[in-house]
């Protein structure tokens, strides 16, 4: 039980070291939660707390296209999802916010695949 709990610590301070980090650039941030079947990212605008833009792999646009939402070509095309949507809404830079989480596997697809639906970050 111990033990759980200082994971769980340690978690939320990795989270809030990157997020205040990315807060201090002024930009918006671009939020990745990832779960083991889902992954989703959000633009969110730190000043207002507002969400402007969300994308998931429960989105229905992206329903006939992904059969697994847990595996990297899902992260993809979440990516290249909330790229489009945010160029559309005249969104250009953005600020990473990684989570908790490495900047690996789903993590770094979804983020690569923004960077090439014309986010800079």
């Amino acid at each position: 039980m111990k033990l759980e709990k200082t994971l769980k610590k340690q978690k939320q301070r990795r989270s809030f070291r990157i997020r205040n980090t990315v807060r201090k650039t002024g930009r918006l941030r671009l939020s990745v939660y990832r779960s083991n079947n889902h992954i989703y990212a959000q633009l969110i605008d730190d000043t207002a707390g507002v969400t402007l833009v969300s994308a998931s792999t429960k989105d229905k646009s992206l329903a006939g296209e992904i059969e697994n939402g847990g595996n990297i070509a899902a992260a993809e095309k979440v990516g290249k999802l909330i790229g489009e949507r945010a160029v559309e809404k005249g969104i250009k830079e953005v600020a990473f916010d990684r989570g908790p989480y490495r900047y690996h596997g789903r993590v770094a697809a979804l983020a690569d695949s923004a960077r090439k639906a014309g986010l800079d970050f």
